[in-house]
């Protein structure tokens, strides 16, 4: 499949995107960003810097993804999401100089393979979701997310368990949970940690 890039996009020659991805109308793919193969990257969305991003990503429209994030494979960036970089954000310095890229240190979002960011969600750097958790929209996410879990409020807590097919798990045994859509079974091994069985 070829890639398609349009013409309002904006997208650095030292870029690369694999085969089969589409960049969309307005938006822009910074220098060293990598996309994988059959991404997509919505209208006005934005991917910074050497932001590394695997196959099969979508990123919804006006999307911010700041560098120095990195996205697994399988990963969906809902309408809006905004990954932040900066611990502390100042236009200025103490002394009232504008900040340049030299007075601060950029720290990233990681999200792992198969998650799910929900419209209009916050992910405060650094914190790391796990693989394959949904983050409901409107969250803001200032923790570490584990697999699996489906998260939701301000800041964002977990309420239960997502499977693969990302709907909601059922309670099948003590610590044990069913899949309603694949079948697949998992199981609670403490209150941060469920695995595929």
């Amino acid at each position: 499949m070829a890639t398609r890039i349009v013409d309002s996009a904006e997208v650095d020659p030292r870029a690369t995107i694999g085969d089969g991805s589409s960049v969309w109308h307005l938006a822009q793919v910074r220098e060293g960003a990598v996309l994988g193969q059959n991404c997509i990257v919505g209208r006005g969305a934005y991917v910074g810097t050497g932001v590394l991003i695997g196959d099969n990503v979508k990123i919804q429209n006006y999307a911010l993804v700041y560098e120095p994030a990195v996205l697994e494979s399988g990963v969906f960036i809902g309408p809006a999401v905004v990954l932040t970089n900066d611990h502390y954000p100042r236009s200025v310095n103490p002394d009232g100089t504008l900040k340049s890229g030299h007075d601060w240190e950029p720290v990233g979002v990681t999200i792992r393979e198969g998650a799910s960011i929900g419209a209009r969600s916050v992910c405060v750097a650094p914190v790391v979701i796990g693989r394959w958790a949904l983050i409901a929209a409107g969250s803001v996410v200032v923790a570490d997310v584990p697999d699996f879990a489906l998260m939701a409020g301000v800041p964002a807590r977990r309420l239960r368990w997502v499977g693969r097919a990302g709907v909601p798990l059922e309670a099948d045994g003590v610590d044990e949970f069913r899949c309603p859509t694949t079948g697949a079974r998992y199981k609670q091994i403490d209150d941060n940690t469920l695995e595929e069985l």
